[in-house]
C-alpha cells in the first residue's frame, strides 16, 4: 500500500451515476473483494500470459488485476484504445480500482503498453470470468432459499445480433433459476 492509495474495498463508486463505467467498477470490487472468486478469476487471468514471457527479465507491463479493468471497460463501454488510455490516466475511480495513490499520477499507461496487454483478455477467457460472475450472483441470490447442487450451462446460441448461452442452478430446495449470458455481434464463441 502507497501513500494516499484507497484499499480497493473501500473505493467509494457513485450508485447514482446511470453511466457503464461506476456498475462495471462494482463487478470489479465485489472481485476483487470475495477471495473464492478472487482467486478463481486470478487462476484465470494467469493462463492468457504467454509462456515465453519472464515476468522478472522481461520489460514491465501491466498486473493482471489492471488488464482486467481496462480490458473489462473497453469492451463494455465499447472504448478504443485512445479513449481507454485517457480514462485510464485521468479517471479518478478508475485509477483507484486499480491501486493507484495520490502520490502516483506519474505512472500512466502508454498507448501500446495498452494494446499489447489488454489484447491478451481475449473473448473465451472473457466468457469464463462472465460465467463465475453470473453464477456467484445466483449464488447470492438463492444462497438463502437453499444450496447450489447442480449448474448446468448449455452450448452458445446465435442470433441476429448476439450470442447468448444459457444456464440453469438447482438448488436443494428444487428451486431453479434460469438466465443467460449476452456477448457482442463481433465477439466469435462458438
Amino acid at each position: 500500500m502507497t501513500f494516499g492509495q484507497t484499499p480497493i474495498d473501500q473505493v467509494k463508486i457513485d450508485m447514482r451515476a446511470r453511466d457503464k463505467i461506476p456498475k462495471l467498477l462494482l463487478g470489479l470490487q465485489h472481485i476483487f473483494c470475495d477471495k473464492g472468486l478472487h482467486e478463481k478469476v486470478f487462476a484465470i487471468l494467469e493462463t492468457m500470459v504467454p509462456e515465453n514471457v519472464d515476468s522478472k527479465n522481461d520489460r514491465p507491463g501491466m498486473e493482471l488485476w489492471k488488464i482486467l479493468a481496462m480490458g473489462t471497460i473497453r469492451l463494455n463501454c465499447n472504448r478504443d484504445y485512445d479513449k481507454l488510455q485517457d480514462i485510464g490516466n485521468n479517471h479518478r475511480n478508475i485509477r483507484q480500482m486499480q491501486g493507484h495513490g495520490l502520490m502516483d499520477n506519474y505512472q500512466t499507461y502508454p498507448l501500446q503498453t495498452l494494446k499489447n496487454n489488454v489484447k491478451l483478455l481475449t473473448p473465451k477467457i472473457i466468457d469464463i470470468i462472465n460465467t463465475l460472475g453470473v453464477l456467484k450472483g445466483h449464488k447470492l441470490l438463492v444462497k438463502k432459499r437453499a444450496d447450489i447442487t447442480a449448474v448446468e450451462i448449455a452450448k452458445f446460441k446465435k442470433n441476429s445480433s448476439c450470442f447468448y448461452r444459457y444456464y440453469t442452478i438447482k438448488t436443494n430446495a428444487n428451486n431453479t433459476v434460469y438466465g443467460y449470458v449476452f456477448y457482442s455481434k463481433n465477439e466469435k464463441h462458438i
